[in-house]
């Protein structure tokens, strides 16, 4: 017994060390362009741009691969953050997207909902909340907005209601790294 304890110990010590090592070897540094973009985007993961989530949206971008006016979520405000940081000129959104980006909530009718849970596969923030043959309900404060189980409802319970801008629902973007946030504390400095 005593000898097959060391045995596995001294497997889990050689695979440990063999992946810490493969770990500094094969390290891939990230693009901190591409990180500072992924931070400007709202996260929904919805795929409206053509890519599976924000994050290979935000590398396509910094690759210039693909438009900083293709996220339709963040709308305009998004591409001018984009473009800013970049430095590169504004684009136009498409007239589909044009203007501030629609701030919503998707709503389950309830007295409609059968309980299919394809919304809930759908989702890709994970908002709906329910289980088979059992009443759904969209968890609000989680809810991107990014209509992508409106499409997939057999029933067409899901509707997309919009939030307007008060003080209660407004929120200030907050700024990312600390250089912007030391930067803006001098800007309010000087300005005081």
């Amino acid at each position: 017994m005593l000898t097959s304890i060391l045995v596995i110990s001294g497997l889990a010590a050689a695979f440990g060390l063999l992946l810490g090592y493969a770990s500094i070897r094969f390290h891939v540094e990230g693009n901190p362009v591409a990180d500072k973009l992924d931070t400007l985007l709202p996260q929904s993961q919805c795929g409206q741009c053509g890519f599976p989530g924000c994050r290979p949206f935000a590398e396509a971008v910094a690759s210039g691969e693909a438009p900083i006016n293709a996220c339709p979520p963040g709308g305009e405000d998004t591409m001018l953050a984009l473009a800013e940081t970049l430095g590169v000129d504004p684009m136009p959104m498409g007239e589909e997207d044009a203007g501030e980006a629609v701030v919503g909530v998707a709503v389950i009718d309830e007295q409609e909902c059968i309980g299919c849970t394809i919304c809930i596969k759908a989702c890709p923030v994970d908002a709906i909340l329910g289980t088979t043959r059992q009443m759904h309900t969209v968890i609000a404060s989680e809810c991107t907005g990014c209509q992508l189980c409106i499409e997939p409802c057999p029933v067409d319970c899901i509707t997309l209601e919009s939030i307007e801008k008060t003080t209660e629902t407004w929120s200030w973007a907050l700024p990312g790294s600390p250089e912007e946030i030391a930067f803006t504390a001098k800007v309010v400095e000087n300005h005081a």
